[in-house]
């Protein structure tokens, strides 16, 4: 399948092993944005309960994807990095400064609503409610630190600094690479101040380390972090 990705895009297989699975997640976001707006101009009725079920399609369809090209990074994404306890503990404490910070700068773009987030009590009390909730836990912590690492510090911030970004060394530093990918994470997450701020810490991981994997590390912290608190307090909205 990814032969015939890459032969039709004419891209190498590198660049859809990192690029892709990025893509279909954000295509799904795409989709509930549409949905959504379906929605509201009574074109579809959905319920906001019925937008949960989209989660565990997208977590498992990224996850599939990224074990399918597994063998495009298996060399660079090299997990015994986290047995060395003081690089692991860094990475780990930059993921709590990073939660810190998500909770504690909320400011969004300009005629950007609200997000509903995702509040489980919406759900029946149950097995259903508890599945949902542990596939959003799962997919935020397992799937999204290494589909958007292998995205943005495995690939973006290397083809910044040149297209053949497998010849730049992993943690190779540039202003304008820095730069751009802080700035485009923010774009990405509704917080955009906090998506910045993290795009930054993460970024100074990576330089830091020249780890991938420490990267993730610390992306997960943040993210399971962040589903703690979530749930702790039912500040939905951050979900």
């Amino acid at each position: 399948m990814i032969d015939l990705v890459a032969k039709f895009l004419r891209v190498e297989r590198a660049v859809i092993a990192r690029v892709l699975p990025f893509a279909l997640f954000m295509a799904f976001i795409a989709l509930e944005e549409g949905l959504r707006e379906a929605t509201q101009r009574q074109w579809v009725t959905l319920t906001d309960q019925s937008f949960y079920l989209l989660y565990p399609l997208k977590t498992i369809s990224v996850a599939l994807l990224l074990y399918v090209v597994r063998s495009e990074f298996k060399e660079e994404l090299r997990w015994r990095e986290l047995l060395k306890p003081a690089a692991s503990l860094a990475a780990a404490g930059a993921g709590v400064i990073t939660f810190l910070l998500w909770i504690n700068v909320q400011t969004t773009l300009p005629l950007v609503g609200s997000s509903p987030g995702f509040n489980p009590m919406l759900l029946p009390e149950g097995a259903v409610r508890l599945l949902l909730t542990a596939t959003r836990v799962a997919g935020a912590v397992l799937v999204v630190p290494v589909m958007e690492e292998l995205f943005w510090r495995s690939f973006l911030i290397r083809y910044l600094i040149r297209p053949d970004f497998r010849s730049v060394p992993v943690g190779t530093f540039s202003w304008g690479s820095f730069l751009i990918t802080t700035v485009l994470f923010g774009l990405e997450h509704h917080f955009l101040l906090a998506g910045m701020l993290a795009g930054a810490i993460f970024n100074v991981v990576l330089y830091r380390t020249r780890s991938l994997a420490l990267c993730i590390l610390s992306h997960a912290v943040a993210n399971l972090a962040l589903a703690i608190y979530v749930l702790k307090s039912g500040a939905w909205y951050f979900w």
